[in-house]
């Protein structure tokens, strides 16, 4: 299948205006991630706590705010999470100096002073699976006398840890009237459940700590994870095709993690592993498109030794071109419904992966090429700074059998050309 036949596109032709506008895009990248206003880092790489909520109704988010302004933690991000059906809030918090427990602590005595106040006793949407099995061996002491102690407490802690699976399932208890059908639960103890404990108006789904050691040490090692990644690629290609086409390909590659978090930037989406594994796949990506044009060059240099450089360059993406929008398409349908119905988790993966498969789609053609071509005329042989002539016996000048400048082109052109043989001496 091809969308297109025997195109004959001049790419390269305007390569000079995309090169500026790559290296524009490229400055406000690093803006991003040097400038005053860096990266959304989660707390993966900032450092803090990050709880997710659940309430019995829909939360009031200034009133959160005001809560956590009192508590002095004004720089706390408070945002809706989940569908608004689920009364959820996820809240993230700097406090990275604390201890998960004590982070937690914190903020739910906060909350419980807004949300639950002059509530005492026991809270079945917040306790914990320990306090609730004591809770409950001391409303059955008959169970205590017949069993003993211990077999009571093993008794109740399997009725502890069902009780909270089902608080789980529900997201929080709305109602007590469905605690006597939880396996392990008697009548006595649904009973002692219903007059003594409450419900309160929240519940802890979700906790997450990282300490400022441990999150500057994940971005120490992410950024080493892409640098390593670019650095294998270049190995690589340099050894299976030629430096110049390394140099390509990692650029392109680099010009497109660049420009990606750009865009990332500009929508303020948080930055933390998640989005390190889309970058380490936006890479692998974008360089497996470029190979492939870059192939397709390999072929065509055989075949057409003669033939300028710059020609064969468009001769080859005209070629490849049918495949690389079929590729790019069909892997951008894919992500995009990632980021329309994937949820907050896969937001940050697939709004990178959509960027960048756009990008990468324009650097395999506007970047890479452009870069290959602008390393041979410079470093290549007969280049500005490459060495021009290699020497023959008896000092002659030999031509070299990699490429060399075409001087007829008039533009600093490359051509492939092969070694020439020696003239027929006349008898």
């Amino acid at each position: 299948m091809e969308l297109f036949r025997d195109t004959h596109i001049d790419f390269m032709k305007y390569r000079k205006f995309w090169i500026i506008l790559s290296l524009v895009l490229v400055l406000g990248g690093l803006y991003a991630i040097l400038g005053p206003h860096t990266l959304n880092m989660g707390i993966d790489f900032a450092g803090g706590t990050q709880m997710t909520l659940g309430f019995q109704q829909q939360p009031d988010l200034g009133r959160l705010r005001g809560v956590f302004e009192r508590e002095g933690m004004a720089a706390a991000t408070i945002q809706r999470f989940g569908k608004a059906a689920d009364n959820q809030v996820l809240i993230k918090t700097t406090t990275s100096h604390q201890s998960e427990e004590g982070s937690r602590d914190k903020i739910v005595a906060a909350l419980n002073r807004e949300f639950n106040p002059g509530k005492a006793g026991l809270d079945l949407n917040l306790t914990g699976a320990d306090a609730l099995a004591g809770f409950l061996v001391k409303a059955d002491p008959d169970r205590v006398a017949a069993q003993g102690a211990p077999a009571a407490l093993a008794h109740y802690n399997a009725a502890a840890d069902a009780i909270l699976k089902a608080r789980h399932d529900a997201g929080l208890f709305k109602s007590l009237d469905g605690l006597g059908r939880v396996p392990g639960v008697s009548p006595a103890v649904a009973t002692a459940l219903q007059q003594q404990a409450h419900l309160g108006n929240f519940n802890v789904l979700g906790v997450e700590s990282v300490g400022p050691q441990i999150g500057g040490e994940l971005r120490h090692q992410g950024f080493l994870a892409v640098v390593m990644s670019l650095l294998g690629m270049l190995a690589y290609i340099w050894f299976r095709f030629e430096l110049r086409f390394g140099i390509g390909a990692v650029m392109a590659s680099l010009h497109d993690v660049v420009v990606t978090l750009l865009f990332f930037w500009a929508f303020g989406l948080e930055f933390n592993l998640t989005t390190i594994a889309a970058f380490l796949t936006l890479i692998g990506y974008s360089m497996n498109d470029t190979v492939v044009i870059f192939d397709r060059m390999r072929e065509n240099m055989r075949k057409s030794r003669r033939k300028p450089l710059i020609e064969v360059m468009n001769d080859s993406i005209n070629q490849t071109l049918s495949r690389t929008i079929m590729t790019s398409g069909l892997t951008f349908l894919s992500v995009v419904a990632l980021l329309i119905w994937g949820g907050d988790v896969l937001r940050g993966f697939a709004f990178v992966m959509t960027v960048g498969i756009i990008v990468g789609t324009y650097s395999s053609i506007y970047v890479a090429s452009p870069f290959a071509l602008l390393w041979e005329s410079l470093f290549g042989a007969g280049g500005r700074w490459g060495n021009k002539t290699t020497t023959g016996r008896g000092g002659a000048p030999a031509d070299r059998p990699e490429s060399r400048i075409d001087r007829t082109t008039g533009g600093g052109d490359v051509t492939p050309s092969t070694r020439q043989r020696p003239a027929r001496r006349r008898a």
